[in-house]
């Protein structure tokens, strides 16, 4: 256990994005800072306005519960769950706060956010000597737009809203027209609970008891812990930090429809001061092998074949891949339109404007998309029950588009917002779309395509390896006829193009090493490019956790473990990731918690451990 560490209470100011830790019921999120204050809170789902966003502005809404004057403080989650506890240190005594977002009962052990309540649980216990606690609630519902009246109800407060309300059920006296404000003093042994409802419209909220919140508080403790301890099998290095990363993973996910966000949250800057602030609170067809592979080692299979379902139903309702522009983003419900907009009204983390909602890359063309489909169905081969007509013929539909349009430029893996380029990642992923096809022939009944199938994978690589690699850099391009070296390159290893062992991987892997690792020995996503925006990004924690991967599968195995060591380094006190690590500073950077980041430390440490069991023997 780490030593705790002193805290002083912030004020309007930004935090570190490492002072948070992620609360989830498997639909929506907060994020609870080191100090007790929730200052992001999505309700009912991960893309809903939120209720608190003081992560984003001051003024945007938080509620922190906390011992009054100063404290040290020490967290950890709670086992194998996502129920935070912190233990603030006083003068007089010790208290501890434990966090929650309640889900409903896992009785199978499998269905967990299923169905939930919609209720942040916080629970304060006085464990030696006395305390006073101070408690302070200020909802500001839609991003910070409305500051609502609370509206003293039997057992709490309620604060109403155009699409519901909340309803605070406090034992403590807390009084306030838009902040409440009150205090209590606790000796060891007593205890409080707070619940914070989300409530519909339309329906009537009640106010909990003590013995709801405890109960909701312990069925939240008990399904975690059930999921957990039939679904986490992985054995093998790192297994502490890869079976939380499978937690997280599973607190990303959507339940109702098997969906996982990028990531919780919005605007965070990519570049402090830059305009790199996008939202994430959306699921990426980009990442959907990465996803499955990572879901598949450190969380539960099951979860693994309904995001795969989710994720092939919702792209296939488009048509035919061919001749048809894919989308390559949806909402958790499945969405297609996320137009990305601006609110003005907030100031943004660390005063990084702007602040966007919605996501336009969804507007975008990613043709890697192809290949990301049918390796997700290729790594699930064996375990999908039998594919009906219709998916055979829109996997099959994937295949072809990647054979007709693979010679077309997109906006590629980065989503550059600038024009479309000849990416060798794409043309890349329109290989391994035609590579998984031919291997999924049978189940596709498909073998009249085959083929035309290898004929035009054949030539996409002869045109990777003849404008692709680059004999000035020495190494694999970013773009087709260019010098510049991107991560993505990595990727050629991984997905089986190049043998491990093949000189061009190897001098590319060099290349990377050398030329985009920075001062903090982490990687950045590619040389500098004018993509129209300003700010100096941070290294990409994606991006190291794939050259340990790919050192991994040639065997350099020590170098490996020592890329991807630095790499899950930068996890904060609690092991979250983030998407960047500032790489002067080495504060995080980006959306957080990062799903990508996560998935990247699962694959490598799984790929580690192949090659070291490989080498013993």
């Amino acid at each position: 256990m780490r030593s705790p560490i002193p805290v002083a209470a912030v004020g309007s100011e930004a935090r570190p994005i490492a002072d948070y830790a992620l609360l989830s019921d498997c639909q929506g999120s907060a994020l609870v800072a080191r100090d007790g204050s929730v200052d992001w809170l999505c309700f009912p789902r991960f893309d809903s306005a939120s209720v608190f966003a003081r992560l984003l502005d001051g003024s945007a809404g938080h509620w922190w519960i906390r011992p009054a004057g100063v404290f040290s403080a020490h967290r950890a989650y709670m086992d194998t769950t996502m129920v935070l506890r912190t233990e603030f240190r006083t003068d007089t005594g010790t208290v501890q706060l434990t966090d929650a977002l309640a889900v409903g009962p896992n009785v199978t052990g499998r269905v967990l956010g299923r169905e939930v309540p919609h209720a942040l649980l916080r629970v304060v216990e006085c464990t030696q000597g006395s305390a006073r606690v101070a408690v302070e609630y200020a909802p500001r519902p839609e991003y910070g737009s409305i500051r609502s009246t609370l509206v003293p109800s039997d057992g709490g407060l309620l604060c109403p809203f155009g699409s519901g309300s909340l309803l605070l059920s406090s034992p403590v006296r807390i009084e306030g027209r838009a902040t409440a404000r009150g205090q209590v003093v606790l000796s060891a042994g007593e205890r409080v609970g707070f619940a914070l409802q989300y409530v519909p419209v339309g329906s009537h909220p009640h106010a909990w008891t003590q013995a709801d919140i405890e109960a909701a508080l312990s069925t939240t403790l008990d399904a975690w812990q059930s999921w957990a301890a039939l679904n986490q099998r992985y054995e093998g290095p790192w297994r502490d930090a890869v079976h939380l990363s499978g937690r997280v993973l599973q607190a990303l996910t959507f339940a109702p429809t098997g969906a996982v966000v990028a990531a919780p949250t919005t605007s965070l800057p990519e570049a402090v001061g830059g305009e790199r602030n996008w939202d994430y609170r959306f699921s990426w067809v980009r990442d959907a092998s990465f996803t499955l592979h990572a879901l598949s080692v450190a969380a539960c299979p099951g979860e693994a074949e309904a995001f795969f379902s989710w994720m092939a139903r919702t792209v296939s309702a488009e048509g035919p891949a061919d001749g048809q522009q894919l989308q390559v983003l949806y909402g958790v419900g499945g969405e297609r339109e996320l137009t990305e907009h601006t609110l003005g009204h907030l100031t943004g983390w660390g005063g990084s404007w702007p602040v966007r909602i919605g996501n336009d890359a969804w507007r975008q063309r990613q043709l890697d998309i192809y290949g990301e489909l049918l390796d997700a169905a290729h790594l699930l081969r064996g375990r999908l029950s039998r594919l009906d007509g219709h998916s055979r013929r829109f996997l099959i539909s994937l295949a072809d588009a990647a054979a007709a349009h693979w010679s077309e430029p997109d906006h590629s893996i980065w989503e550059v917002r600038g024009r479309p380029q000849h990416f060798v990642y794409s043309k890349l992923m329109c290989w391994v779309a035609l590579d998984r096809a031919i291997a999924l022939a049978d189940e596709l009944d498909a073998a009249a395509q085959v083929p035309a199938w290898r004929s035009a994978r054949a030539v996409i690589r002869a045109a990777i390896e003849e404008q692709g690699w680059s004999r000035r850099a020495g190494a694999y391009s970013q773009t087709f006829g260019s010098d510049l070296l991107d991560a993505s390159a990595l990727m050629l290893p991984i997905t089986g193009f190049t043998a491990p062992d093949d000189p061009r991987a190897r001098a590319t892997v060099v290349a990377v090493r050398e030329r985009l690792t920075g001062p903090s020995g982490l990687v950045h996503r590619y040389e500098r490019v004018d993509d129209g925006l300003v700010g100096e990004e941070g290294a990409f924690l994606m991006c190291s956790f794939w050259l340990a991967h790919a050192l991994a599968l040639m065997g350099e195995v020590s170098e490996a473990r020592e890329v991807f060591e630095r790499t899950a380094a930068c996890a904060n006190d609690v092991g979250l990731l983030a998407e960047e690590v500032d790489p002067m500073g080495g504060r995080l950077l980006g959306n957080f918690p990062q799903a990508l980041s996560h998935i990247g430390l699962v694959n490598a440490a799984w790929a580690i451990g192949r090659a070291e069991a490989a080498v013993h023997g």
